[in-house]
């Protein structure tokens, strides 16, 4: 059965990665950042909300078409694939301001709106610079291997710089979400940075700091949990047939030899 499935899968999880399937967690995570700032800003106290979920899935839509039908086929977005030049990182700041935008977006734009999405932004750029270390999943070994650890000192110590600067902005900014998930996440970097060369460093640090984020956002809406939790299975069931890997998980492999 394992076999048969393996080919059906196989062909949707190349349509999957055609479509960067995978990017819609960090797309998703910067337009609810955005709602919860928003949020935040109209009651500090916040907590649990879910009256505001039409509204957020709206948003959540509006992004996702934006990315799969033109950021995706234009290849304006993809972190992680290579190294990005200079231009294509301001490319992505960029992009990843306008999706903070969507989510934050309301017909009365306050100064506060815009400086209280300032951490989230400086934040985006910490966990970009650890894409700039390319991870690839070798087919024939079935091993994670990283490509190229040139200037992981470079990358890492400003993307460990970037991350702790956000919390305390966040913290000057009293906001809560921002700062705690910004001063959790700040040790993957750090440990992949001082730590000898290993994937799993990388992989954590890639992934973590997009998740912890996610769930300080599901504090204040929890129905961001629904997408999330389907983009994630979904995900996780097409490359488990295609490669016989869990992937994505909250663990990272761990093989004989480790």
């Amino acid at each position: 059965m394992y076999v048969e499935w393996k080919n059906l899968f196989t062909g949707w999880g190349d349509k999957m990665d055609a479509f960067g399937l995978m990017h819609l967690f960090s797309v998703w995570v910067l337009t609810a950042s955005g709602i919860v700032l928003r949020l935040d800003l109209a009651d500090r106290y916040v907590y649990w909300e879910y009256t505001n979920w039409q509204d957020g899935f709206l948003r959540l839509v509006l992004s996702s078409i934006l990315f799969l039908f033109v950021l995706r086929p234009n290849s304006y977005w993809h972190p992680g694939v290579h190294k990005l030049e200079m231009e294509q990182i301001f490319q992505h700041g960029i992009i990843a301001l306008l999706f903070l935008m969507i989510g934050a977006f309301t017909k009365d734009v306050s100064m506060d709106l815009i400086i209280g999405l300032s951490p989230y932004f400086i934040a985006f750029f910490g966990v970009l610079l650890i894409y700039q270390l390319p991870l690839e999943f070798e087919k024939m070994n079935g091993e994670w291997i990283v490509a190229d650890w040139d200037q992981k000192v470079y990358h890492l110590s400003l993307s460990t710089i970037l991350i702790f600067l956000s919390v305390g902005i966040g913290s000057w900014l009293d906001d809560p979400i921002i700062s705690t998930a910004a001063m959790v996440s700040t040790s993957f970097p750090f440990i992949a940075l001082f730590w000898p060369n290993h994937h799993r460093h990388l992989q954590r640090a890639r992934f973590y700091p997009i998740f912890i984020l996610a769930m300080f956002l599901c504090v204040r809406m929890p129905w961001f949990l629904v997408p999330l939790t389907i983009l994630f299975f979904l995900i996780r069931t097409v490359n488990y047939f295609r490669y016989g890997i869990v992937y994505p998980s909250f663990g990272v492999d761990f093989t004989e030899t480790n």
